[in-house]
């Protein structure tokens, strides 16, 4: 069975159908990227994974569980699927060991003790374990990513998500989070990347989801969605012209 599983998944805001009978899966260590022109539904369709948004028809399964089935207990299943936002969503009040710590207290019932010693060793992981007492707002754009991708790893992580993680910081800055994250992958963790960097998608991921209006166009190898542009759809290979021409 896949760690993630999208059956059919279609949501509506409204009239307007922004994912439409969408069907993919990643496997436990397998790195899938989703990709696409904006609008597309990429960040719709990865935060129907762990519920931040309903949907109407389908369902999503994770580690057996179904997201959609009533008696599904959400919060629990958030604290197994790591996310990573585009804007960090640090608490701007708390110094950056106490936003690694405070989930895992609160949710996870870790003594203080616990928690710091995890919250350090995740800190040490991205390189930033001299900047514990700081607060957000004294951190690089690139150094609150990191701190965002440190928390989620508190949890112990059946599986990250991670939401165009670098589309908000400055050019110079994005070099530091992919290399957090191409390390996880070699590591195994399971994760779903919705990015626009499509280096880090030709040299980390496994399998490229392309998705335009609410649909999944392709959904194959990176090798493949790479290698032989000629044989993808063209609405994929009008995106891929654009992208790899810069």
């Amino acid at each position: 069975m896949p760690m993630i599983d999208i059956r059919a998944v279609s949501k509506w805001y409204g009239q307007f159908q922004v994912l439409a009978d969408c069907t993919t899966h990643v496997d436990k260590g397998e790195v899938v990227v989703v990709c696409g022109p904006s609008g597309s539904g990429k960040s719709t369709l990865i935060k129907c994974v762990n519920a931040l948004e309903p949907f109407q028809k389908g369902d999503v399964v994770v580690d057996g569980i179904s997201v959609s089935a009533r008696g599904t207990d959400l919060p629990k299943l958030r604290s197994r699927v790591g996310m990573v936002f585009q804007h960090f969503e640090l608490f701007p009040h708390l110094s950056v060991l106490e936003n690694l710590r405070l989930a895992q207290v609160k949710v996870l019932g870790r003594g203080k003790s616990e928690a710091t010693a995890k919250g350090m060793h995740y800190l040490e992981r991205v390189g930033l374990a001299s900047q514990r007492d700081k607060f957000p707002g004294q951190l690089s754009g690139g150094q609150q990513q990191r701190v965002a991708i440190a928390r989620a790893l508190c949890m112990d992580p059946i599986a990250m998500l991670f939401d165009e993680p670098t589309s908000a910081l400055d050019p110079e800055m994005v070099g530091e989070v992919l290399e957090v994250m191409v390390g996880l992958a070699k590591e195994g963790m399971t994760m779903m990347v919705v990015t626009h960097e499509m280096g880090f998608a030709r040299s980390v991921s496994n399998r490229v989801v392309f998705m335009d209006a609410g649909r999944i166009v392709e959904d194959c190898p990176t090798s493949e969605f790479f290698g032989s542009i000629g044989a993808r759809s063209e609405r994929a290979r009008h995106f891929l012209g654009k992208i790899l021409a810069h």
